[in-house]
């Protein structure tokens, strides 16, 4: 592994390509004269469907099909969409309604899909929708995040979806009641819109006596299996392929309505269709982020260690049962429960409400963030409520680095980590010696100050197996074939990289492929910062036994023992000859001696367990009094992700996730009214972050090798979210906290912020 520690920053391959405008995005290679779907949607949050008159549509100009819930019944679409439930405390089911691919008795959010009109253009399909009528009777929004209100669906009476629980409560709430300290605080994490740069869209065709569907997701393999299911096909007549993809993280890892609307039209209609959402669609119809409402208690001893931690969350799931919705506040945000604490006794208690909101599902980091929120903010506000320096007590509660392997609260086993000498390299990296002459300054100019740490963990999730298969081309190329799908983040660059340090074979000749279901036999698709470490996993193990492979044909033309040939990252040593041959060599003399067998080698892999990055974000941040508003000045990372292959990707990616965790912070909210219809529904009332409102970040790295896996990998896909919330909200909530100001919830915007102040009193001591 001598090449793989050196970690050279490598410019990403792909960029070329994509910067001078010849991406390969589905809608740019959607079959020439393809027909256009457009999707009617539901303009009111909640209401019983009264009346659904498509014939004037079917009628006008340039339509071909237009279909509706009774349509998609008529022609044996039956199947509802795919998601996952958890368990209640009790050990009974949660709930699980029925979510129908296009509207049927009730629609229960604004957004949802009520008919798809397929025409020869977008214009008349548009036109078309017009003439739908669609009637329906009020009903009145349930918007809260709690029980109560008009039930969405019979089998929630109360909205209520699950009532979850994990850890033993009693010995929680005996560890409170008889400790020193209690600090309690409640928390409301925003809800948010992913918002990727290339909204979601897809097109579908029939290639012989098969289905091919291309879709801008984050796998293929889940999205094919749901596709036989949905419409009733063998999956070995459906090809799926994920072309360029541009941006994802958790938006679009899984299926969504238009995808089998989309493949049913073109399968009836004998013609490829195709759809595209435009901005407005993205706000309304894809799943958000977040939305969550904390109590939190966390109980210490004299010696200011903690000693139990209770946290109480109500979740809001949206309309539906999305995909993942349940089991992300719940399971995944246990995993990372107790953070980087030395604590034990610890219960997690969760109940969903269904809202007539659209969906919440995952967005970078899926639960993980949510829980190193909750958590880094309750320990910022213990460290003022005992009087005691913030660093100080994650120090005193650091789990040793002599501890590990440790098995946490909720059964996690964190294999290594040293978060001491991590934090020690934050703190000398922020520059904290000189925050005090910083505030001052601040302070002198009328301005508020604040400093705020966050020292998170992440699990990395998702399926730990993976296949790679590398071919050696006629041309003398080689290319990968990869189980992962890149949205961005330079997976071209990265499995090119890795496979040539590992064999020699020289990066410009290597041709990474992704994405497509018939030229790679299975894969987990990307989400869960699993990429990079599943698949470089299986990619040793594919160079491992194809190095075995070329071993043998030597053995057998030189008649040297296999057993004495070596191999050293670049070239085969034969004892005894000047054989040196590359493996682009060998597969030449292979393939001319008609050993096709040689030229193509795949394998599957499994990690035998998770990694867990970890690392220290610290936000300087100074506030206007006056106007409310929060300047973003100084942010610093330093992070453990074990060994890196390229430190200029990774970089990228923490910058990245950082400001996804900023814009939430800042500046991003979805609200709505009290009739659930979308206020925050265009950019001109939903801000994102810009280039402008960050710093030039500081990032640097204290690795600890994971021992999970051969490479010493973690994942860092959405590390920087995960850090970035709750630095930035303790950014903020330090330099509120002199002018009295105790409860302090993203997103701080101006207004808000300027509310905190103004309705504070008096300055608090």
């Amino acid at each position: 592994m001598e090449k793989f520690g050196k970690s050279q920053p490598v410019r990403r391959l792909e960029d070329g390509r994509f910067l001078t405008g010849q991406g390969r995005y589905v809608d740019d290679i959607a079959p020439k004269g393809a027909l256009v779907a457009h999707v009617l949607r539901a303009p009111v949050a909640h209401a019983r469907i009264s009346g659904l008159d498509v014939e004037e549509a079917r009628a006008a100009p340039g339509v071909r099909l237009v279909l509706t819930a009774a349509d998609l019944a008529a022609g044996g679409i039956t199947e509802a969409m795919a998601f996952n439930t958890v368990k209640n405390q009790d050990g009974t089911p949660a709930a699980a309604p029925r979510r129908p691919i296009l509207a049927e008795d009730r629609v229960r959010f604004v957004g949802e899909p009520v008919a798809m009109i397929v025409a020869d253009t977008l214009a008349a399909a548009r036109d078309a929708a017009e003439m739908i009528a669609f009637d329906y009777d009020d009903l009145t929004a349930h918007m809260e995040i709690g029980p109560g209100g008009e039930p969405l669906h019979e089998e929630a009476p109360e909205n209520r979806a699950f009532d979850w629980g994990m850890g033993d409560e009693a010995a929680v709430e005996a560890a409170i009641g008889k400790a020193k300290h209690v600090v309690r605080m409640t928390v409301h994490d925003n809800r948010i819109i992913a918002n990727p740069m290339e909204p979601r869209g897809c097109y579908a065709e029939i290639q012989g006596n098969r289905l091919h569907l291309a879709v801008n997701g984050q796998g293929v393999w889940g999205t094919k299996r749901n596709l036989a299911r949905v419409l009733n096909m063998d999956a070995e007549d459906i090809r799926v392929t994920n072309p360029d993809v541009g941006g994802g993280f958790g938006t679009k890892a899984m299926d969504y309505p238009e995808t089998y609307l989309v493949a049913h039209a073109a399968r009836q209609l004998g013609q490829p269709v195709r759809w595209m959402a435009d901005r407005g669609e993205t706000m309304l119809s894809d799943n958000a982020g977040r939305g969550l409402d904390h109590d939190l208690t966390l109980a210490f001893d004299g010696d200011l260690r903690i000693t139990a931690y209770r946290v109480d969350s109500r979740v809001d799931l949206g309309a539906y049962c999305s995909t993942m919705g349940q089991g992300i506040q719940t399971d995944l945000f246990s995993k990372v429960l107790m953070g980087v604490y030395d604590v034990q006794d610890a219960f997690l208690h969760v109940e969903g409400f269904f809202t007539n909101t659209t969906q919440v599902d995952a967005y970078r980091g899926a639960g993980r963030p949510e829980a190193i929120y909750a958590l880094e903010r309750i320990m910022d506000r213990a460290a003022r409520e005992l009087g005691v320096d913030t660093w100080d007590l994650h120090r005193r509660n650091f789990i040793a680095s002599e501890a590990f392997p440790y098995v946490s609260a909720t059964g996690e086993t964190y294999d290594v980590g040293d978060f001491h000498r991590v934090l020690d390299r934050a703190e000398a990296e922020c520059d904290r010696a000189g925050f005090a002459a910083r505030k001052a300054e601040s302070v002198a100019r009328g301005r508020l100050r604040g400093l705020g740490l966050c020292y998170y963990i992440e699990s990395i999730l998702g399926n730990p197996s993976e296949t790679a298969k590398v071919e050696f081309n006629e041309d003398g190329s080689v290319s990968i074939y990869v189980g992962t799908q890149s949205n961005g983040q330079g997976h071209e660059t990265v499995y090119a990289q890795f496979l040539s340090d590992q064999t020699g074979i020289p990066v410009e000749q290597i041709r990474v492929v992704q994405g497509d279901s018939d030229r790679i036999r299975t894969g987990g698709g990307t989400g869960g910062s699993r990429s990079v470490t599943t698949q470089n996993n299986a990619t040793l193990a594919t160079v491992t036994s194809m190095i075995a492979a070329f071993a043998s044909f030597l053995a057998e033309k030189t008649g040297v023992a296999e057993s004495e040939i070596d191999f050293d990252d670049e070239r085969f040593r034969v004892p005894g000859s000047n054989l040196t041959p590359t493996l682009t060599e060998i597969a030449a003399m292979a393939r001319a001696e008609g050993r096709s067998d040689l030229l193509v080698h795949e394998e599957t892999a499994t990690l035998p367990a998770r990694s867990y990055p970890n690392g220290a974000h610290v936000a300087e941040v100074e506030v206007d009094p006056e106007t409310g508003k929060v300047t973003l000045e100084r942010y610093t990372v330093v992070d453990d992700f074990g060994n890196l292959i390229n430190p200029m990707l990774v970089e990228g990616q923490i910058h990245g996730g950082v400001v996804q965790g900023v814009g939430q912070a800042l500046c991003e909210h979805v609200v709505h009214d009290e009739d659930g219809q979308l206020l925050t529904a265009s950019f001109m009332d939903y801000a994102m972050p810009r280039a402008d409102d960050v710093p030039m970040f500081g990032f640097a790295t204290e690795p600890v090798p994971s021992t999970a896996n051969v490479m010493g990998m973690k994942g860092c896909g959405e590390a920087g979210t995960v850090g970035a919330m709750a630095a930035t909200a303790n950014a903020v909530a330090d330099a509120l906290w002199d002018k009295g100001v105790r409860q302090a919830d993203m997103p701080f915007t101006p207004h808000r912020v300027w509310k905190m102040l103004n309705d504070v009193m008096a300055p608090v001591d």
